[in-house]
């Protein structure tokens, strides 16, 4: 595909190219991130002041901006250095003073001759019962007013940078839009009532009233899809690329699967079922599979992902689940090994621990195909594991393993299908940011026989009592899991905190009952940790970071959480899921340093009110915002200057099926309507996007 159409090279020139820009102010606008007029364009007014002309000041209960046409009465310079030069005004209605600090008097006169009538603008203060303005903003002669806008735009600022010059370039910007062919479909800007893009871009630089900057005004909707749909677009186009890129088809028989859900003693949700039949249709497809597999805590993904695995090697391949962590790969095999008994299937654990005959041993049955299913830590990256025949990778927990991972796995096998499972519930709007080129199965039931956790907000001062509460349930054969504050600042405090807790615990219910892991721990001494917990030889289990609880104790009924007001909602959620996994009754201790800010009392009473995992992460999308979410560094998120992901929700959604429904109609965007979404591609420097077309 050709480079960047010429109509948008005056949007990607340099800035000193804009009215008043020069090298030095230049490099002011770097630090918003404003290095071209096409950063400038997409940088909007955050509010508005009335400028409108008003008969007299008496118009305004002060502290106000007013702007008034009135004659220069008499000037008062200062009396003693350091004190302010004043000068006398009237207007139709009132008398009123302007205050000037540090001021030139010739500079002043020349400003206001005496008599003379001026324009002035600015922020009206009542001091001693008179009304006065301290700098006006704006002083013009009277036939000047047309000069001055009726609402005047107020930008983000840097220093180095005034609302004037801010607004002179971006004047100077819209200037040189150009003439566009419109990327969204008609009949959508018609019912949305959008503007047309270069007239919403004007109409949001040049608000007419608060409304003008409200992110519901038409104008900034349609700038904000504008940027969602160039984003989803590229996702579908990396989507569309990879179905067409050959994948294998696997073909269930269905005789492991009958064999698996025979020995279960439950039957699997209606959910459940869903997500293996959206995956076994995908697999059953000669193109590849990328599914995300999205279940709150206890939906029941490791057996869906189990029958997926199985699908693999009825289809005469074989599979690989691969987990974040040891703990978890091991966690893993111990729960999916009965099943594979069941199906009468050989799996086989490798992590960086395997050693010399023992690895060599397990890469030889993996290359010729004598074990079906490979459970593992990121060690199945390397170049020696070799497989006879992968035909699908299941990865748990998505965001510990970015793109270019998923990639690096599907180079494994000969176009290796992927299955990716996450326990974070992600907000759908987040979730089409980051996976919109991945489908998506969700499972919303919980498997019968999970008892609902009994959530309680204990004060830190009530320690005591949760101690002693802690020795009678472990008297009664109960186990606690004990989850130490999150403390950002430093690894080594947190570890203190940790071992005090723990010498703590021990004394007061007895030296075996408790046990301590935590990050800095050699692995095997956690394992051997976590293993006694598993086994039941020790009641509490001492953690400090919540991966390190990522294990499945049934046994285990009480999770508490020592400074709950340190995390964040949704791995409060996660914490909470380690319990309940039995048929005993679970309780959930949120013990917190009071005074409670508002928001962490918001987090903890929302966890109170419900464990329904995709409210919560809602409501914590809301008071974090999405960066925080999922932390941008790792989450890929895009960058969005206009679109706001937690309150433009649904545009998102739009946005997905509307890029879809493009790309199925015009694959190669030869359309007129595809032509000019090319121009947006490039508009809103989705490189990616483009690259995809022209492979494609």
């Amino acid at each position: 595909m050709a480079g960047r159409p010429e109509a948008l090279f005056p949007l990607f020139a340099g800035l000193e190219t804009l009215e008043g820009v020069g090298p030095r102010m230049a490099q002011h606008f770097a630090g918003l991130d404003i290095t071209r007029p096409r950063d400038l364009l997409f940088t909007l007014p955050h509010a508005v002041i009335d400028r409108r002309l008003r008969q007299s000041i008496r118009e305004i209960v002060p502290p106000a901006i007013a702007t008034v046409e009135a004659e220069v009465v008499a000037h008062h310079p200062p009396r003693t250095k350091g004190k302010p030069y004043r000068i006398a005004m009237r207007d139709g209605g009132a008398d009123f003073m302007l205050v000037y600090f540090h001021a030139r008097s010739d500079y002043l006169m020349k400003l206001f001759p005496p008599g003379a009538r001026r324009i002035v603008s600015g922020r009206v203060e009542q001091f001693d019962g008179l009304c006065q303005i301290a700098h006006p903003d704006h002083v013009l002669a009277p036939e000047e007013l047309a000069t001055l806008p009726d609402f005047e735009p107020v930008y983000p600022l840097t220093s180095g940078l005034t609302q004037k010059t801010v607004a002179r370039a971006a004047a100077s910007a819209l200037a040189r839009l150009p003439e566009l062919p419109e990327w969204i479909d008609p009949a959508l800007c018609a019912r949305e009532g959008w503007p047309d893009w270069r007239a919403a871009l004007r109409l949001a630089h040049q608000p007419q009233g608060n409304e003008g900057v409200s992110a519901d005004h038409p104008a900034r909707r349609r700038l904000a899809y504008d940027e969602l749909f160039a984003h989803q677009l590229t996702m579908a186009l990396a989507r569309a690329t990879r179905r067409r890129s050959a994948g294998r088809e696997s073909r269930e028989t269905g005789v492991l699967q009958a064999k698996v859900l025979a020995s279960l003693p439950y039957a699997p949700t209606g959910a459940q079922r869903r997500a293996v039949a959206e995956i076994a249709a995908d697999l059953a497809q000669p193109t590849r599979m990328n599914r995300l597999l999205q279940g709150d805590v206890g939906t029941g993904k490791t057996l869906v992902a189990f029958m997926a695995l199985l699908i693999a090697v009825e289809a005469g391949g074989q599979g690989v689940i691969m987990a974040p962590t040891e703990i978890l790969a091991r966690q893993h095999l111990e729960s999916l090994r009965p099943l594979a008994e069941a199906a009468g299937i050989s799996m086989t654990l490798l992590t960086g621990r395997d050693k010399g005959a023992e690895r060599a041993r397990k890469l030889q049955a993996l290359a010729e195909g004598q074990t079906d299913i490979l459970v593992g830590t990121h060690a199945v990256f390397q170049k020696d594991v070799v497989f006879h025949d992968l035909r699908l990778a299941v990865i748990d927990e998505q965001h510990r393993f970015g793109v270019a991972q998923r990639l690096e796995l599907g180079a494994k096998g000969n176009a290796v299908d992927v299955l990716v499972m996450t326990a974070t519930p992600i907000p759908r709007s987040l979730a089409l940011a980051t996976h919109g080129d991945m489908d998506v199965s969700v499972l919303d039931e919980k498997p019968p026989g999970r008892t609902p956790v009994r959530t309680a907000l204990v004060a830190a001062a009530r320690l005591d009592e949760v101690v002693s509460h802690l020795a009678r349930a472990i008297a009664e054969g109960r186990q606690a899991y004990w989850v130490c504050p999150l403390v950002e600042e430093s690894e080594l405090v947190a570890l203190t905190a940790a071992e005090e807790r723990f010498r703590h615990l021990r004394a007061a219910l007895g030296e075996g009952r408790v046990d301590l892991v935590h990050g800095q721990m050699p692995p095997a001494e956690k394992d051997a940790a976590m293993a006694r917990f598993v086994a039941g030889e020790s009641s509490v289990l001492v953690a400090t970071t919540v991966i390190e609880v990522g294990v499945n104790v049934p046994n285990a009924s009480i999770m508490v959480i020592e400074g709950a007001e340190t995390f964040g909602l949704a791995q409060l959620h996660q914490l909470r899921g380690r319990v309940g996994r039995g048929a005993a009754e679970s309780t959930c201790l949120l013990i917190y340093d009071a005074p409670l800010s508002d928001t962490a009392e918001r987090r903890l009473r929302i966890l109170r009110e419900t464990d329904d995992g995709f409210r919560i992460a809602e409501e914590d999308l809301a008071m974090r915002g999405a960066g925080d979410l999922i932390g941008t560094a790792q989450s890929g998120l895009p960058r969005f200057r206009i679109a706001d992901l937690e309150r433009q929700a649904s545009l998102m959604a739009l946005a997905q099926s509307d890029a879809r429904k493009l790309l199925h109609d015009d694959p190669a965007l030869t359309s007129p309507r595809g032509r000019a979404a090319r121009h947006l591609l490039w508009l809103m420097e989705q490189d990616r996007g483009i690259r995809l077309i022209s492979v494609g």
